[in-house]
């Protein structure tokens, strides 16, 4: 049984709310059960310089979570420098995000996505990336319609879910109680054809073989699948 109630492939309740901000290009507040996510896109008409006058474009994530979004306040990484786990999330929502855009149907411009966690229960690099892409489409609509770029660059949605062995059994979307009791953890980075981008997975307690994997990336498939249809549904 998991802490929660839920059947072993379910997702948790799946929220969206676009344009949650005035002055941001794109924006949604994504809330995977009680993972709340303030996610904006930024637009420059400008490329960092290593990709000056090279008519590629560039996506780019920066990612932080609030004082008070988990159990205890954290010190503000303004203050102290960011952890090595924030840039190695900011990296990966950049990452992720760039595999489904044609960068050169963008342009030589830089869009930033900014993922900022106003409430952490597990899963918050997964929501901040399923959350940019929403904020990324909004963004590339307002350039499309004011006929900036003539050709959609946004080639396939992005989307991103964790799955675990928790208890034993494999189990698809971790909240905080799971999360920190998997004997196996994954974050999975799928496009909405079902293409695989990245795949993050450790033995926390115990080793997994072939067979765990592979089921685990079933569960991963089916809930990207419903993270899609849900972005698709809060962008038309």
């Amino acid at each position: 049984m998991r802490p929660s109630g839920r059947a072993l492939d379910q997702m948790r309740e799946i929220s969206i709310e676009t344009d949650f901000t005035r002055h941001a290009e794109g924006s949604c507040l994504i809330k995977c059960g009680e993972t709340h996510v303030l996610c904006t896109a930024s637009l420059e008409e400008r490329v960092p310089p290593f990709l000056k006058n090279t008519g590629l474009g560039w996506v780019t994530a920066e990612y932080g979570m609030l004082p008070r979004a988990t159990n205890t306040r954290m010190r503000r990484e303004a203050k102290n420098g960011q952890s090595g786990r924030t840039q190695e999330i900011q990296r990966l929502i950049g990452r992720a995000l760039r595999a489904g855009v044609d960068r050169v149907a963008l342009g030589e411009r830089q869009i930033t996505i900014d993922c900022d966690v106003i409430q952490a229960d597990g899963g918050t690099r997964c929501a901040s990336i399923t959350g940019g892409w929403i904020a990324l489409r909004l963004a590339v609509n307002k350039l499309m319609k004011a006929g900036d770029i003539i050709t959609d660059p946004l080639v396939d949605p992005i989307a991103a879910v964790s799955c675990g062995v928790y208890a034993g059994q494999p189990v698809l979307d971790l909240d905080y109680p799971e999360d920190s009791e998997a004997g196996v953890d994954g974050n999975f980075v799928l496009t909405g054809s079902g293409r695989l981008v990245e795949v993050q997975m450790s033995a926390e307690g115990a080793t997994f073989s072939m067979d765990e994997m592979n089921e685990l990336l079933g569960l991963a498939q089916k809930g990207v699948g419903e993270l899609v249809a849900a972005q698709k549904a809060a962008v038309s």
